[in-house]
Order: C-alpha cells, then structure tokens, then sequence
C-alpha cells in the first residue's frame, strides 16, 4: 500500500511492558507485510530518533506500552520529527498514563469513577480504608498491564501492597473497589466497538489473568441488554473524548451490583496480539486483525495538530 509510505513499527522499549509491547508489534508487522506496507520494525531502546531517520520513516505505529512510549514521550518526539504517528497526541497520552490525573479530569465533569487518592505512605492507605472501607486497590499512577496494583481486603496487607507498587518508581494511588462485573470498551475512530465482558478466577484482571491464564473468559456479546451496552459504550466514549484521545484506544469500567456503571482507565494503546481486547472486538464487527491495522494507520494520513 503505496499511501503509506515507509512505515515504522514502534516496539519493545525499555518499560516494565517490554515483553507484551514486542508480541503486539510482531503481530502488527506481520499483518503490515500480509496487506503489501513497507514496513520495519524499531526498537526505540536506543537511538530512536537516528534510526527513524536512516530508515527515512514516513510514518510511525506505536505499539509501545507503558512508560516511555504511552505517556507521551515518543509521540512528543515524533511530532518534532514531523513524523505523523497512530493513537492519542502528547497531552491525552500523557493523562491516560497517570491514572490519579485522569480521575481528577473525570471527577470535575462528575463522570463516575470509584473514590480514589494519591498516598505517599502506609498511613494514608489506612485512612482511606477507615473512610471508604474495604476492598481497595493499591495501585502505581503510572503504569499499565495491572503492573505493581494489589487488591487489598485485609488491613494487615496494606504495607505489603504499598511497596509492591511503590517498587516501579511510579506514584501510588488507592481507589475504592467496585463489586460487580468487569468491562472494557475499544474506541476506533471516536465510535464505541462492541463491549467485552472479562471474567476470571482471579482475585481481579491482573497481569497473570490478562497474559498467562488460560482460565480467562472474554463476552462478546458482553451479557447486558442493548439499553445497558448502548449506555456503556456512550459513557466509554464520553470519558475517552474528555482526556482529548484521537485515533483508537480502550477504555475500562466496573458494573455494581445495582447496575451503575464506573470508569476505571484509558488505554490509548492497548495490546494488540491476533487475540488481544481491541481486535476481538473488531472482529465482532466482521473486521479482520488485518483491516484493524490498516484502519489505525489509516489516521495517519489526516492532518494532525499537535499535542
């Protein structure tokens, strides 16, 4: 596909998501050489800027996970280059990343979104649990792939749950546990794609549960009624537009157990593996893996503005 030019397929990096990040790009590449893109794959560990330029790059897809490549570091780099790049820009990809800044945004658009704090010591994390009560989720601002996060029933845990998130360097917040059902809503050019429920035995849908397990139950269709998917889709969409994501991305949420609906995060570039979230929702829409590639990068062609 000529309209494209050269084309660079951002992986790997150096975050705790390096691993997930480079099976995502593989499988983006790989669907690049099925549809006929010039296309090469670019680990920006290190001299990313060099090399985007000895490959004389035309355009970049950004399958970096985490810090570094999701928080708006490498798009900010990109726009300096005059490389058009996929997903959100530097300011919505910085919000997404930091978990804490995103409520904050939520809350003062009285969006619903569990209480939540950011803590810098033990003793905060108890005088959360004695105000909101538990379960709690201690969890790193800054991190993604439920990195360093603990779900937390016992008051005797808080400690241990402090420093495990503590130990990826990121801030660390609290949020007040929803009981109830977990979904996820993949946005793909500012329309909401058919909701996923996501079901596991685990204690919550951690690191284990979203790339080991086999246990792991995905919904499509999700269990609502069409009143509650439509619902859904429209509150992911709201939250999603109010942090100024552009391109694709996911957005995560809980149902209570009175069928009220709370926002948890963004993702604006979620895994992207043949049997990752975004693409078995697209192929619940009749679109193949492949065509999801080509529809993301399709954005690139647009002008952008920057941020």
């Amino acid at each position: 596909m000529s309209r494209f030019g050269k084309v660079a397929v951002l992986l790997g990096g150096s975050s705790g998501e390096r691993s997930v990040s480079l099976k995502s790009g593989e499988e983006i590449y790989q669907a690049m050489l099925r549809s006929g893109i010039d296309a090469v794959k670019i680990d920006p560990i290190e001299n990313v800027a060099k090399q985007l330029q000895e490959h004389n790059i035309e355009r970049a897809f950004i399958a970096l996970h985490g810090p570094g490549g999701e928080d708006g570091t490498i798009q900010g780099m990109l726009e300096f280059l005059n490389i058009p790049y996929t997903g959100s820009g530097v300011k919505a990809s910085a919000l997404c990343m930091d978990k804490w800044r995103t409520k904050l945004i939520w809350s003062a658009l009285t969006l619903p979104t569990p209480s939540y704090k950011q803590v810098s010591s033990v003793g905060e994390l108890n005088e959360f649990a004695e105000k909101h009560g538990l379960p709690m989720m201690v969890k790193p601002a800054l991190e993604g792939s439920s990195l360093g996060i603990s779900k937390v029933s016992n008051l005797h845990d808080v400690e241990k749950a402090f420093e495990f998130a503590a130990n990826t360097k990121s801030p660390v917040m609290v949020e007040q546990f929803i009981q109830g059902k977990e979904f996820t809503v993949a946005i793909l050019n500012d329309t909401a794609l058919p909701v996923i429920q996501l079901k596991t035995d685990n204690e919550f849908y951690d690191f284990n549960a979203k790339y080991v397990s086999n246990d792991t139950q995905y919904l499509v269709p999700c269990g609502l009624s069409q009143e509650k998917e439509s619902e859904l889709q429209a509150l992911a969409l709201q939250a999603y537009q109010s942090l100024d994501c552009r391109g694709w991305g996911r957005v995560d949420a809980m149902q209570d157990e009175n069928g009220k609906f709370w926002l948890i995060e963004v993702n604006t570039v979620p895994g992207m593996t043949d049997h990752s979230l975004v693409p078995m929702a697209a192929k619940a829409k009749n679109m193949t893996f492949d065509d999801l590639i080509i529809a993301i990068l399709d954005q690139t062609l647009a002008t952008r503005t920057v941020g």
